[in-house]
Order: structure tokens, then sequence, then C-alpha cells
């Protein structure tokens, strides 16, 4: 016999849990999880994540009661993370209203730079970089506004990331969007675990690329891609 397990007295955050798990998906630190968040849990969420921040500060030896730069440092960081630099985890999707390829546009187009922020998952440090999207539509396309790139890109770049899984997911989802015959992504980024930490080379930076559908096919239109991007 099925027993119901009753989760109201558990914190947010494993309330939260259950029900991802219950809908057996995924929840790594790139996924977005918003549709398994109620009303007013948000708010919860990030109270939970004060509070154990303050635990991380006593155990780094940090005296968080007497010392007024870091008396409100949990508070800070906490609300950082929900709902800021990680946002796009707890956030839905932004609207981004798409319009019919109405005069059957079919010639290149490119959207970039775009400024992007994300923290890399492995030590949560920035990852500060630039974006550039290529389309290749058709005449059943959907279009949608220059500035809506802007928002869905964040939205998926306010996530703890590696950088070559999120040009996957920027593909995915545009692709989604738009329905072109092509779409193409490039990303530059700098990474802070290898400028403040480690190595410390502050020169290097990582350049990725994902082609789907005619730019895949076509290298004539990768080259013109490419070459036209930085122009």
């Amino acid at each position: 016999m099925n027993k119901t397990i009753n989760v109201d007295h558990l914190p947010v955050s494993q309330r939260i849990r259950s029900r991802v798990q219950q809908a057996q998906a995924r929840f790594h630190a790139n996924d977005n999880i918003a549709s398994f968040i109620e009303e007013g849990e948000l708010d919860q969420l990030q109270a939970e994540v004060q509070e154990k921040l303050k635990g991380v500060l006593e155990s780094l030896v940090i005296d968080i009661d007497n010392d007024h730069n870091t008396q409100d440092t949990a508070k800070r960081v906490a609300k950082m993370f929900i709902r800021e630099v990680f946002q796009g985890r707890y956030a839905p999707m932004p609207a981004s209203t798409e319009f019919p390829n109405v005069e059957k546009l079919n010639e290149l187009m490119i959207v970039g730079p775009i400024t992007v922020r994300s923290a890399c998952s492995h030590h949560l440090c920035p990852i500060m970089g630039r974006v550039w999207v290529g389309v290749m539509p058709n005449e059943h396309s959907n279009l949608i506004g220059l500035s809506k790139y802007a928002r869905l890109i964040n939205w998926v770049m306010t996530r703890p990331q590696i950088q070559e899984e999120a040009v996957s997911q920027i593909a995915d989802l545009l692709m989604s969007k738009l329905q072109p015959d092509g779409l193409a992504i490039v990303m530059e980024a700098d990474h802070f675990c290898m400028h403040w930490r480690g190595v410390k080379d502050n020169d290097s930076k990582m350049i990725n690329s994902v082609m789907r559908g005619s730019f895949l096919s076509d290298a004539n239109l990768r080259r013109e891609f490419l070459s036209l991007m930085n122009k």
C-alpha cells in the first residue's frame, strides 16, 4: 500500500527537490526548475540560502556578529544567487512573442555581439563574454525582436554553466523558437576560474560554436557568418 508522505514540515529546498524528483526531471546546475516552485517559495528559498551562508561564513572563522563589513553578507549573497546571477534557474522563460516571416526572408541574419555573464559551475567564478547568433530563416520560420535574443540568452546564461553546454542550450532554445533552416552560435568568454585562481592566466579566452541545419551542411554559409560576425 502506497503511503503519502507529508513534506510540509520540510525545508523549502527539500519540498522543491521532492517535486522535481517525483517528476523524474533533471535539476543540474544549468537546468531551469521554475515550474516546480510554488508561489511564495522563492522568498523562503532565499531565506534558507541566507541561513546556510551564515554557516559557511562562520566555518571560515569570520565574525559576522561584530564585523560590520560581513554582517549582511549572507543576505546579500543569497539575494544575488536567487534573484540575480542564478535567476535563470528559478524564473520562468521570459516572454518572447514570435511573429511570422511575412516577407519570406531567406538571407543570413546576424545578431550580436550580445554581452553575457554567467558563473562556472565548478568554482562559481564569473564567466564574462559575448555571443553572436546567425540565423538562416525560411518562409515558415518565426521571427523575434532583437531584444528578445538578449533576454532569452541571458535566461540561459544566468545559471551556473559550462560554456560548451551553454552554447548548446542556447541553440536548442532558439531552434525551437525560430524553426529556421540553420542556426549558428559563437561564444567568446573570459573565465575567472583561470584569472582569479589556479594558473592565474589573464589572457586566455574560450571560443566555441554550435552549428545547426544549413550552417552545418553548407561550408560557404558558415564562412560567410564567421567572416561577418566581427564587422
